[in-house]
């Protein structure tokens, strides 16, 4: 598949946001900065990056407890999520929302959810909108390997496949929800093997291969909006910090393998991208370097943002409760 020049520095540019945000995050979290939990992305960014790469501004994405990655992939804004971690009332959700509850509808972006597999639903409600106003719209439900067993992803998928929505399932398998192996939990070897169950289209791809992720990406969002109905895209990754943030498996390794885990971490998906581009002469380093530098100065002014924005008011506490 061609891929322009301007999409792959696109794609890098996303990578990088989101590798630089969620470092931030690592950062200000452990100095107690930001409360509750977070559940970060690092290791994964080529999925989110290789997905909404093929969405246009009025697509719909559903996300997870652990979607950072995918709110900055479609555009979210850098000042308001950080406000949002920090729990001001300049964040997305007036800092009630915090890192898992984070939303804009005008990007649409449906919501982060901190509930495994919710995100399911609301993707078959956007794809059955889609459909039914006609625009060429579609929804992208990402998903971990652990919702894969929960009943909103058979009945999602079930309702999607009989009525032809137009939803893309982008399952981001790291092979553990929470501590437990998939391996272990399921008698398939991969999530997509799921989808002939329903009569549509699976694919199993490298998740930490953002070309890879992008044209399996590009090939389901086109079945989608030439309405073809749902299909599932697999992308295979492990995430390089714990479940959440203060997870013990990071230092003492209780339920990865070391030696797994090690071997991940040489597959990390920017330096590859980043070595791909320069080995194959499609960008320079300097280009590369200055967006590194671009996003550097972007998050120095979110974070920035974030700490001189109010708390909220105690006031404020009983609104927004209702629509």
């Amino acid at each position: 598949m061609e891929v322009n020049k301007h999409t792959l520095l696109n794609l890098y540019r996303k990578m990088i946001s989101i590798r630089g945000f969620e470092e931030t995050t690592v950062e200000k979290y452990a100095a107690g900065l930001i409360p509750g939990f977070v559940h970060l992305y690092i290791g994964e960014e080529a999925v989110a990056s290789g997905v909404s790469e093929n969405l246009n501004p009025d697509d719909f994405i559903t996300s997870t407890h652990r979607g950072h990655g995918h709110i900055i992939s479609k555009g979210g804004d850098l000042k308001l999520m950080m406000a949002e971690l920090y729990a001001k009332e300049t964040g997305y959700c007036k800092g009630k929302g915090g890192s898992m509850h984070i939303c804009d509808l005008d990007l649409g972006i449906l919501g982060s959810n901190g509930i495994v597999g919710a995100g399911m639903p609301i993707a078959a409600g956007a794809g059955f909108a889609c459909k039914y106003k006609d625009r060429g719209q579609v929804c992208v439900c990402f998903f971990g390997d652990g919702a894969s067993n929960r009943g909103t992803f058979h009945e999602s998928l079930n309702m999607t496949s009989i009525w032809k929505l137009p939803v893309v399932y982008v399952c981001e398998n790291n092979f553990y929800g929470i501590s437990g192996s998939q391996r272990e939990l399921m008698n398939v070897k991969n999530v997509a093997e799921r989808a002939s169950a329903y009569g549509i289209s699976g694919v199993t791809v490298d998740g930490n291969d953002v070309l890879a992720v992008y044209e399996a990406a590009s090939e389901a969002v086109k079945r989608a909006r030439n309405g073809e109905g749902p299909s599932i895209v697999e992308c295979i990754t492990w995430r390089h910090r714990g479940h959440w943030e203060g997870d013990p498996d990071l230092a003492q390794f209780i339920y990865r393998d070391k030696n797994e885990h090690e071997e991940w971490l040489e597959k990390d998906p920017i330096p590859r991208f980043r070595n791909y581009l320069v080995d194959k002469k499609l960008a320079e380093k300097t280009e590369l370097d200055a967006i590194e530098e671009e996003i550097a100065k972007e998050l120095e002014a979110a974070i920035k943002f974030a700490e001189d924005s109010p708390e909220p008011k105690l006031s404020s506490l009983y609104e927004d409760v209702y629509a």
